[in-house]
């Protein structure tokens, strides 16, 4: 089984000594079928949530942290901080998605007992 990497948005942990490993990322880029595209010009008309790309971004953000822990752990990393996302359009009809951060790997204070 796999190590839980931690992701964390801020620049510390707290109680963590750590190295940083560097930077890594993860980056999905999807789209949606044709009868979505058509649901949601028409929901575009009327107004409200189009809930089939409310998901697709919400699965995206899901993917692309999903690779960014697979980035960190191949570079030997306990953690990712300062994670950030981003993302952007494509073509109209295709939604990118960056999960990035810092991977750092966690240090003992040889001062203080295991």
């Amino acid at each position: 089984m796999a190590t839980e990497i931690l992701i964390t948005t801020t620049e510390t942990i707290p109680g963590q000594k750590y190295e940083i490993l560097g930077e890594v990322f993860g980056l999905t880029t999807q789209s949606k079928n044709l009868f979505s595209d058509i649901g949601a010009s028409l929901k575009n008309m009327v107004g409200g949530e189009i809930k089939a790309y409310s998901n697709m971004l919400h699965e995206s953000r899901e993917k692309a942290i999903s690779r960014l822990r697979d980035e960190a752990t191949a570079l030997g990393g306990d953690a990712v901080v300062m994670m950030r996302f981003d993302s952007g359009s494509i073509g109209g009809d295709m939604q990118s998605v960056v999960a990035y951060g810092t991977a750092v790997k966690f240090i003992s204070d040889p001062a203080t007992p295991t």
